[in-house]
């Protein structure tokens, strides 16, 4: 991992939400290099460097993995979904929906545009905290990406 990189995309506008994951992520030595986005569109121009991300890096400097809420202003995390894989320097990113959802409509659509994972948030912190630290402990540290 180059270490001038972020390795975790955030993208979750629940401040709540966002504090518990970066807890856990700190728990496997991870949060030092998460980067939180608080709606779609930020999102977007982050990944591909546009809007005030411009000049901030290349798209190839991919992260290692998204966290994505599927509920979030501006621009909902299925079409923040459907853009990252719709593009060819972002498409073998690893996202990892982390969401409220238990819509069998929303988790399926989301399998179809092509996430990895799609996780429920746990309703009880002790268990969110366990699930979003696994999550990026696998995905960043024991996955081999292509």
């Amino acid at each position: 991992m180059n270490e001038n990189l972020t390795d975790i995309l955030l993208i979750d506008s629940n401040p709540h939400d966002v504090e518990l994951a970066k807890f856990a992520l700190d728990t496997q030595n991870l949060g030092n290099r998460v980067k939180v986005l608080r709606d779609g569109e930020e999102a977007l121009d982050y990944i591909f460097r546009t809007g005030k991300y411009k000049g901030d890096g290349d798209v190839s400097d991919n992260p290692v993995l998204i966290l994505l809420d599927l509920k979030l202003p501006k621009m909902d995390g299925e079409e923040v979904l459907c853009r990252i894989r719709s593009d060819e320097r972002t498409k073998m990113i690893p996202v990892v929906v982390l969401t409220a959802s238990r819509d069998d409509i929303d988790r399926l659509k989301c399998y179809k545009l092509g996430v990895n994972s799609y996780i429920v948030k746990p309703l009880e912190k002790d268990n969110f905290i366990t699930a979003v630290g696994e999550v990026g402990y696998y995905w960043a540290v024991l996955n081999k990406a292509p």
